[in-house]
C-alpha cells in the first residue's frame, strides 16, 4: 500500500518536513508519479518489528535482579 509524504508523517507520528528531509537524502523509498511522492509503507514494517524486539529486550534488562555480591562487607 502506497502512502502520501504526509499520509506517511501520521502513520509514523513525524512532522511532514522531517519525512520530506528523509525523502530528499533517499532514507525512505518513494516514486514520484509526476506530480505526488507515494512511499511504500511495507518498508517501515522491518523497522517496527526491530524496535518493539530493541523495547523487549531493554524490559528483561531492566527486570533483572541484581545479583548479590560476596564480598559486600558489614560496615557494623
Amino acid at each position: 500500500m502506497y502512502l502520501t509524504i504526509k499520509e506517511t508523517a501520521e502513520y509514523l507520528d513525524l512532522p511532514e518536513e522531517y519525512i520530506i528531509r528523509l525523502v530528499r537524502q533517499g532514507k525512505i523509498r518513494t516514486l514520484h508519479d509526476g506530480e505526488h511522492y507515494l512511499i511504500n509503507r511495507e518498508q517501515f514494517s522491518t523497522h517496527f518489528e526491530q524496535i518493539e524486539k530493541y523495547r523487549a529486550m531493554i524490559q528483561d534488562y531492566l527486570n533483572e535482579p541484581i545479583p548479590e555480591d560476596p564480598y559486600v562487607k558489614d560496615e557494623d
